[in-house]
């Protein structure tokens, strides 16, 4: 790969997969407004009529397989082959296909809704706009998208995966107007925004927003 944070992120969740597996197993259980933002997203596709929905960045798959218990024809795209094989693996009956958020694999309005569910926190901020430029390039018109990210302003440098083996990965934490900004550049629309712990250490957030009709 041409950009190095690619390869680095890519190797290191190739190597820390079983352990970023068992850090989100059981995850939604425990976040009700998780569960809430995904069943209001699912709804979101169904009312723009349903097809196919991308969850970029879908690591082992465990929102891709939430999507279809509700609904919805999700599959999941991911950089790490790692991470794709044990989506395969515990989701058998979905579809899973390695490839990069940057340069998508998908005809131009092919899917009717895309997910990126902490995804984009890896991306350094040069490389943002392109990433959402391919999300409009991919969705239909009136498409919802939901982005899901750390809240902050600064970059996490992370050396030892969950299992304890060394990792080489960044992520990006940032305000949500930034995100937005960077959405509407790209022809979003944005319709809501829902910020998650904001006493905590380190925040979420949610944004909805939804390709131009």
């Amino acid at each position: 790969m041409a950009d190095k944070w690619l390869s680095d992120t890519r190797s290191s969740y190739d190597t820390d997969a079983p352990g970023y597996l068992e850090k989100v197993r059981g995850l939604l259980d425990e976040r009700p407004y998780l569960r809430a933002s995904l069943a209001l997203f699912a709804e979101a596709v169904h009312s723009a009529g349903g097809g196919p929905v991308a969850d970029v960045g879908c690591g082992p798959g465990y929102v891709t397989g939430h999507l279809q218990e509700l609904g919805v024809d999700a599959f999941g795209i991911d950089l790490s082959p790692g991470m794709i094989a044990i989506a395969r693996r515990d989701h058998p009956g979905l579809r899973f296909e390695v490839g990069s958020m940057t340069d998508l694999d998908l005809a131009d309005g092919s899917v009717a809704g895309v997910l990126a569910f902490w995804s984009v926190i890896h991306v350094p901020d040069h490389a943002v706009p392109g990433v959402f430029e391919q999300f409009r390039r991919v969705l239909r018109p009136g498409g919802p998208l939901l982005v899901g990210f750390h809240v902050g302003d600064g970059t996490q440098h992370t050396s030892e995966g969950y299992t304890g083996r060394p990792v080489d990965v960044d992520s990006h934490h940032r305000p949500p107007d930034r995100i937005a900004g960077w959405l509407r550049d790209a022809g979003f629309t944005i319709e809501a925004e829902l910020v998650i712990g904001p006493d905590e250490d380190v925040p979420g957030a949610v944004i909805f927003a939804s390709s131009p009709a």
